[in-house]
């Protein structure tokens, strides 16, 4: 890694993010990660805006799953036929580690110094619970150091509460791993078998649908991880020979179309699906999104190709485990400005039926929308230049030494 790419996360997502099908590299679907990890983000943020109210971005928790499938494809393309020895293995589990343990090792040190200041100065302890209480409590940070926050272990979000999410991909990569270890050319049945059965689990045991997390989480992920890695062993050829095509002049307007249609089909099902058990058919519908767009074939690809939009897939990481914590911070700033100013600006509501303490609604709402986002995507490139990068290069050459 040269320091230009440390430097510019446009560069960085060519080189580190995205994985490979026949030495082809998939920008267009990195450029998608950071979107979704940004309606993800928009989704936590509690604002009495149309935007917060509407029934899309109520919805867009179903974004997590796009993570699972798309990491299941570019994991299966990249390590496929590559984990055939023990060392290699090893190898794997180490780099697949340091990609996501030490961001979370910062957002949880991040986490517990806040706790530590309320500890401290009782002004900041709010209407809320007590300082290392509730999800913030000392047994559910061991259980957060350990990546189990995500597999069963707790009875509630706790800490960085979107990181659920990375505790139960990193045990889907070691299921990965250890699958195509011992069944080698054979492990697409038992990834068949999953995303059958991981469903079918939680439609019967499930009763908030796909909107599990520390419960069912590990079986929500396995479900669109193993469609993903199924996308990349069957139908790797036809993506490559069909963008090989494309290059020499396919049918642009003809994918264009397509790519249009797929979006439309993203928001309707978004919108219609979070809050039934329709939302169980998420993973399928990004499978075929991640399909399509795999291809880079159309208009939408190429716009998805914008450096704004490759530097958001670059940050999609950082975006995704650092927005609860600005979020948070913006809404004690704004509640220590309201009490020295009188501005109204935090308020109790109801969002999407449920009550919340947030921005309120009309301007302010929107405002602080944008100020969230602007925040979150700043802070989310100081850790992606600062601990994602040099920690992905420190183990990469630890792994070397295997």
């Amino acid at each position: 890694m040269t320091q230009t790419a440390f430097l510019n996360p446009t560069r960085a997502a060519a080189s580190t993010h995205t994985g490979t099908v026949a030495g082809e590299r998939f920008l267009v679907l990195d450029s998608w990660r950071g979107i979704c990890a940004l309606l993800v983000a928009l989704f936590h943020f509690p604002t009495g805006s149309t935007i917060s109210q509407s029934a899309f971005i109520g919805s867009s928790y179903l974004f997590v799953d796009f993570f699972f499938v798309l990491s299941g494809f570019v994991i299966a393309s990249s390590y496929g036929d590559r984990l055939n020895q023990p060392g290699q293995v090893a190898r794997f589990a180490l780099v697949r580690f340091g990609r996501i343990y030490p961001l979370h090792l910062l957002m949880l040190a991040a986490f517990a110094g806040f706790e530590l200041l309320r500890l401290m100065l009782p002004q900041l302890h709010g209407t809320g619970a007590a300082p290392f209480t509730g999800g913030f409590d000392l047994n559910s940070l061991l259980a957060n150091l350990l990546l189990l926050q995500g597999v069963g272990f707790e009875d509630q979000l706790t800490w960085n509460a979107p990181s659920w999410s990375i505790s139960a991909e990193f045990f889907a990569y070691l299921l990965f791993a250890g699958v195509v270890f011992v069944a080698g050319a054979r492990a697409w049945i038992w990834f068949v078998a999953a995303a059958v059965t991981a469903p079918l689990f939680l439609l019967g045991f499930s009763t908030h649908h796909m909107d599990v997390s520390f419960d069912f989480g590990f079986i929500r992920c396995l479900y669109g991880f193993s469609l993903g890695a199924l996308l990349a062993w069957f139908q790797h050829d036809s993506i490559a020979g069909a963008r090989q095509a494309l290059a020499r002049g396919g049918p642009r307007m003809d994918w264009t179309l397509a790519e249009i249609v797929m979006v439309a089909v993203i928001v309707l099902f978004v919108s219609l699906a979070g809050d039934n058990d329709f939302g169980i058919a998420a993973p399928l519908v990004f499978a075929l999104a991640l399909f399509l767009f795999a291809h880079e074939g159309g208009w939408i690809s190429a716009l998805l190709r914008a450096p704004f939009m490759l530097t958001l897939g670059a940050l999609s990481y950082s975006i995704y485990m650092v927005h609860i914590f600005v979020q948070a911070r913006l809404i004690n700033v704004a509640g220590l400005v309201e009490r020295k100013l009188g501005l109204g600006l935090i308020g109790d509501f109801m969002l999407r039926g449920q009550p919340a303490t947030g921005f309120g609604a009309g301007w302010t709402g929107a405002v602080a929308i944008v100020v969230m986002l602007a925040a979150t995507i700043a802070a989310s490139w100081i850790t992606w230049r600062f601990v994602e990068m040099p920690a992905m290069a420190w183990f990469r050459r630890l792994s070397k030494r295997i």
